[in-house]
């Protein structure tokens, strides 16, 4: 209902809801929070959101992304992050795929993307019962699934680190998470050294040779980019080749971009200028982390913005983007200025100096570079 009450007239209704998430304080419900904070497509509530996100999570000193890990339920799930469902004379264990959709392995070794309807011989009561069950975990997954992947593709894009505590708490222990923490490769930064890592199956730390590898209590944890990785990405991904691993989102394959000489000294991205992108290609980019600017006259989105180390991707947009009706200014967006600013403003971009596209971290400048590539590839 919080949801949809926007959409029928119902801001204030949708509001005094998300309070009501907020004071109810369950995981559940709290997790519910969470999720409308980051998805829902009515901007004003989502913006609302994510205020009293922070504010439950400064209550109890953590950061919205610590409270977000700490949200994701268990869904009945054992340590190992299976179920068996029961149906008297046979079995079925689930897993779960690199998606987080989950599947059922019979006793003997058969994978299933279904679960069986009960039969004659299933027994009456514990059949139906599992049946059921299945049923409602591949619901209840869902929202958790997409919000986790979300989550730790951003974490890799904006450098997010763990303590060792959280990582083999809330990543590695987490009935649910532990299957993607299986698919990645991890980094440990400790006393100025940085060392890369998996998850193996029984939960043991291995490095691309496949030795035992041993977490240090005080490292910080974070996903590793492939610039991260130099020099061993080819190992890396001879192991996941060899143990047959898909990722959850491109990790070991994901694009590698620099900036030009002359792009590092200055702030402007001028070679991305003057193309003509399809509004929806644009407006994908939200899913990766940026953000739509706010509407001016005759309600024009003018411009779209992505954070970038403390300030601002930007991206200069002609018509610019009707509020509401995103198609009403035409197929296309003209990216008329693509520059580095202290906000997100919609002016004429000038020398914000001492801003530097180089003074970026290489992980941003490449991100930011591969989003506009793709912007550059669907350009008309």
């Amino acid at each position: 209902m919080i949801r949809a009450w926007p959409g029928e007239g119902g801001h204030r209704n949708a509001v005094t809801g998300l309070d009501v998430l907020a004071e109810i304080g369950t995981g559940l419900a709290l997790s519910h929070l969470d999720s409308i904070s980051r998805k829902v497509k009515f901007k004003a509530l989502r913006a609302r959101a994510q205020e009293k996100v922070q504010e439950v999570a400064d209550g109890l000193g953590l950061t919205a992304e610590q409270l977000a890990d700490r949200l994701v339920p268990a869904f009945g799930l054992d340590a190992d992050g299976a179920m068996t469902l029961d149906y008297g004379p046979r079995r079925f264990t689930v897993g779960f795929d690199e998606q987080l959709k989950p599947f059922v392995v019979d006793e003997a070794g058969k994978v299933r993307k279904a679960l069986p309807k009960p039969g004659a011989k299933d027994d009456p009561e514990l059949a139906p019962a599992a049946h059921k069950a299945f049923a409602a975990l591949k619901k209840d997954v869902r929202g958790a699934a997409s919000d986790a992947l979300l989550r730790l593709e951003r974490a890799l894009v904006t450098g997010r680190r763990w303590t060792a505590a959280e990582f083999r708490t809330y990543l590695v222990g987490h009935p649910l998470v532990g299957h993607l923490a299986r698919r990645l490769v991890w980094l440990a930064e400790d006393g100025g050294g940085t060392a890369s890592f998996r998850v193996a199956e029984d939960g043991t730390f291995a490095d691309a040779a496949d030795e035992t590898f041993v977490l240090p209590e005080a490292a910080r944890v974070g996903i590793a980019h492939p610039l991260h990785l130099g020099d061993s990405l080819p190992a890396w991904a001879e192991v996941f080749a060899d143990y047959e691993i898909l990722q959850p989102f491109e990790q070991l394959t994901r694009p590698v971009h620099v900036l030009t000489d002359a792009e590092r000294e200055g702030y402007r991205l001028e070679r991305f200028e003057g193309l003509d992108v399809p509004f929806g290609t644009l407006l994908a980019l939200v899913r990766r982390g940026w953000e739509r600017g706010q509407p001016l006259d005759a309600g024009l989105e003018r411009w779209i913005s992505r954070r970038a180390d403390g300030w601002h991707l930007v991206i200069n947009l002609s018509p610019g983007i009707a509020v509401g009706a995103v198609d009403a200014t035409g197929d296309t967006q003209r990216l008329t200025a693509v520059w580095l600013a202290p906000r997100p403003d919609d002016h004429r971009p000038s020398p914000p100096a001492p801003l530097r596209l180089g003074d970026l971290a290489p992980v941003t400048a490449s991100e930011i570079l591969t989003d506009l590539a793709a912007l550059a590839g669907a350009a008309v």
